[in-house]
């Protein structure tokens, strides 16, 4: 009985309070779009969820989140116990939603404007090759091969090249890619790790959530936005009852891979969007 009780309050009161707080922020989320709905935007934003929307942004968000996992684990390493990790879990979580919200408040807002337009999905085409760049080199350090077909060459010229690509970039991506040591977790209180925590998300996730922008042309962002909420729930589920093996799925080869061809091939489609709004102005 004393065993239950403990799992009770080290496993499942977290894993419901995490629950809670992604249905509070979803609720946010629809009622942020009915007031910039209610500004008459030329193109509202339309208040249904799509399934299909819903697990792009789930997945893009998890891909986007290995640096995210690893740092979270070795804080939560640093600071055992339930309490903290609640406090982990309400800072990471509301920091997350309001990164999200910020995006789009400023897509809806520049959406209006078809120059800052412009400017906005190029630079995050710009973000999208850097992700995609230090994707190919996770993926290179991990030495693997699959179905006995080496998959490092052709990789390693992938990343060759956008790291050419990124270097003419950098003045930009100094602004938006962050750089944070994962291995450093200091022990905090409650209230200051629940602070430290709301900051992780918009320290180790600017390029994350500027790599959103292109996907915003071609989905409907609420469901989007719900999978990235959703997304960040699961992650942190896993890391609550399986740390190690969270952080084992989030850094598989396959994984990696993938998302690095998904991010280079969203890049390339946000500098395609951003030059053609760009000839649509100009003609």
């Amino acid at each position: 009985m004393e065993r239950l009780k403990k799992v009770f309050i080290e496993q499942i009161t977290p894993i419901f309070l995490t629950f809670i707080t992604f249905c509070g922020l979803a609720t946010i989320l629809y009622g942020l779009l009915l007031f910039l709905n209610s500004l008459n935007p030329n193109t509202p934003v339309i208040l249904d969820v799509k399934k299909s929307e819903v697990i792009l942004g789930m997945l893009i968000y998890l891909k986007t989140a290995i640096d995210f996992a690893i740092f979270i684990g070795n804080l939560m390493h640093t600071n055992p116990g339930w309490k903290k990790r609640i406090a982990i879990e309400l800072g990471t979580a509301v920091g997350n939603g309001i990164g999200t919200f910020l995006i789009l408040i400023v897509w809806i807002i520049f959406k209006e404007i078809p120059l800052l337009m412009v400017v906005m999905i190029f630079i995050a085409g710009v973000v999208l090759l850097k992700m995609a760049e230090e994707s190919f080199e996770s993926f290179l350090q991990q030495n693997n091969s699959f179905n006995k077909v080496d998959l490092r060459n052709p990789v390693s010229l992938l990343q060759q090249q956008l790291d050419a690509v990124n270097k003419l970039f950098r003045p930009i991506l100094r602004f938006f890619v962050p750089s944070l040591n994962l291995t450093k977790a200091k022990k905090l209180s409650f209230a200051n790790l629940a602070i430290f925590s709301f900051t992780i998300p918009f320290v180790l996730g600017l390029d994350d959530f500027a790599g959103y922008i292109p996907l915003f042309t071609i989905i409907n962002v609420f469901g989007f936005s719900i999978g990235v909420l959703l997304g960040h729930m699961l992650l942190t589920i896993g890391l609550f009852a399986f740390p190690k093996k969270t952080v084992e799925v989030v850094k598989h080869p396959i994984v990696l891979m993938v998302g690095g061809l998904a991010f280079m091939l969203l890049g390339v489609y946000g500098f395609y969007e951003s030059f053609t709004i760009l000839f649509s102005i100009l003609h």
